[in-house]
C-alpha cells in the first residue's frame, strides 16, 4: 500500500511540475507586438492582414495527419479560425487541443474551393461552407506559436 501511494505521489508530482510547460514553435513572439483581442479579429479580419499582431485563444483542434495547422477559438464555445504557419515552417503537437494558445502573425481572408475545404475537414478543421461547397475562410498565419497546458 505505501508503494502504491508513494508511486501516486510521484506520478502527480511529475504532472504538475510538467503543467506549465510552454511549447514553443516558430520565431519569439516580440516582446514590443501589438496584442490584438481575438473577438476583434474576428469582426474586422481585413484590418489585420498587413501588420502582424499577437493574438490568443484555445486550441480547439490540430491536424492530427502532422501539426501543420491548428484551430484556435477564442474561448470554448466560440467560433475561432484555422492557424497555419508561415512558409510550412513549423509544426505544433498533434495533441495540442485543450492547450492555450499566443501567437504572432497576420489575418488572411480568402475563398476555400470543394476540394480544398473537404481535404481540411477530412484532417479535422471545422469550415462554414457555402451552398456550393466552398467556404470563406478567415485564418491566420503564425510566425511564431507559444502553447501552455
Amino acid at each position: 500500500m505505501k508503494k502504491a501511494t508513494l508511486l501516486i505521489l510521484l506520478l502527480l508530482a511529475a504532472v504538475t511540475a510538467f503543467a506549465g510547460e510552454v511549447v514553443k514553435r516558430g520565431a519569439p513572439i516580440a516582446s514590443d507586438a501589438r496584442a490584438i483581442p481575438f473577438a476583434e479579429v474576428l469582426a474586422q479580419p481585413d484590418q489585420y492582414t498587413k501588420t502582424p499582431v499577437v493574438i490568443e485563444g484555445l486550441v480547439e483542434a490540430a491536424c492530427t495527419n502532422k501539426g501543420c495547422w491548428m484551430q484556435v477559438v477564442p474561448e470554448a464555445g466560440k467560433s475561432g479560425m484555422r492557424v497555419t504557419f508561415k512558409d510550412y515552417a513549423f509544426f505544433v503537437p498533434k495533441d495540442s487541443k485543450g492547450m492555450a494558445a499566443k501567437m504572432e502573425g497576420v489575418v488572411t481572408v480568402k475563398t476555400l474551393s470543394k476540394e480544398d475545404a473537404e481535404h481540411l475537414e477530412g484532417e479535422g478543421a471545422k469550415l462554414n461552407r457555402n451552398a456550393d461547397g466552398t467556404a470563406r475562410e478567415i485564418s491566420f498565419v503564425a510566425t511564431g506559436v507559444e502553447l501552455k497546458k
